[in-house]
């Protein structure tokens, strides 16, 4: 047997432990390993290497993916999907395992279909993934947005101003739920819960009225605010190759800040700040638990090979490694609970 594994979408901490628990897993079973360079591109375009013992030793600990990535939709351009069918052929790669997120489970599900043996390893810092408890990354993330915010109490309550933290979250607020909770966040923004400009500094005013003089704000990038929503209608944004905003450029932090500090500065004499933590998110060493999770699932995914059950992806649900048909997760998110949300809005 000899299978391919890539990495695809962007990186996080918790890549390289699955990776190598599915070579090391593969090699116990004397089968051959072979890296797909560069995600679904390097399927496409033949981005194709054997993988040694000694290549997957010392990785455990690593952040970021010895694979590299890219974000390629192989369903985008009419040839790409028989030109990567073709290179898994010419390398004789019997099943392909892909690590990644929507986009990449996506594409995994899309070739399934076309008769190319695949399992999927779910993986993105937004834990949106339905059917998973946690996707590795997500728990790594997490900490890095609540050490943040920890270190942050200090500088706005100093000033006695208000800090808007933008975080992650493309389509839900996993990121800034958790995160927030965790760090403390005096309010939290999230897709899943749309809110106004005024229902933000009304919350700023009573934390004033009540003796804290200042506040600290998670916002997810991607969060639904009225007021942002409606003047971003017909702008024309810029998108990737899956159809997906560029986040970045909406600078959602940087607007909710001045908003803030515009309605209330004579109001209450107060200054706000933006901090962007983006790709700091995604950077370091992959936590305990990304570095057992991706493991765990890596080891499982050789297991399904070995049973010859394809077109599935690992989970993680409960305490318990599980498996469920790919075409349940491609094209969804899973929302951040509605208990959750309330849990939030107690400590507000």
């Amino acid at each position: 047997m000899r299978i391919g594994v890539l990495t695809g979408g962007g990186d996080v901490p918790g890549l390289n432990p699955a990776i190598r628990a599915v070579a090391r897993r593969a090699f116990d079973e004397g089968w051959e390993v072979y890296g797909i360079m560069e995600g679904w591109r390097g399927l496409r375009d033949g981005l194709i290497r054997p993988l040694s013992r000694e290549d997957v030793s010392g990785i455990l600990h690593v952040g970021g993916t010895m694979l590299g990535s890219s974000r390629t939709n192989l369903a985008k351009k009419p040839g790409d999907v028989e030109k990567a069918m073709a290179n898994a052929g010419k390398f004789g790669l019997d099943a392909i395992v892909a690590i990644g997120g929507d986009d990449t489970l996506g594409v995994c599900a899309h070739m399934s279909r076309h008769g190319m043996p695949a399992i999927g390893i779910p993986k993105t810092m937004d834990n949106d993934i339905p059917g998973t408890d946690y996707c590795i990354g997500f728990n790594t993330a997490v900490t890095t947005v609540a050490d943040a915010i920890d270190k942050l109490h200090s500088t706005a309550e100093s000033h006695h101003r208000v800090i808007v933290v933008e975080v992650m979250g493309r389509y839900t607020g996993w990121v800034a739920v958790m995160g927030g909770i965790a760090g403390g966040a005096d309010y939290i923004l999230i897709p899943e819960v749309p809110t106004s400009i005024p229902e933000v500094c009304e919350h700023v005013r009573q934390r004033w009225a009540s003796g804290k003089r200042f506040s600290i704000i998670a916002v997810a990038e991607a969060a639904c605010i009225k007021e942002v929503v409606s003047a971003e209608a017909g702008c024309g944004p810029q998108t990737d190759d899956f159809g997906h905003v560029r986040l970045d450029t909406r600078g959602l932090g940087s607007t909710l800040a001045t908003a803030i500090e515009d309605r209330l500065k004579d109001e209450l004499h107060l200054e706000a700040r933006f901090v962007v933590l983006g790709h700091l998110q995604r950077g370091g060493s992959p936590s305990v638990f990304d570095r057992v999770l991706g493991t765990r699932l890596g080891v499982h995914a050789v297991e399904l090979i070995k049973e010859g059950k394809f077109g599935r992806m690992v989970a993680l649900q409960g305490d318990s490694i599980t498996d469920i048909p790919l075409e349940e997760v491609a094209g969804k998110q899973r929302k951040v609970d509605a208990d959750l949300c309330a849990l939030t809005r107690m400590f507000y």
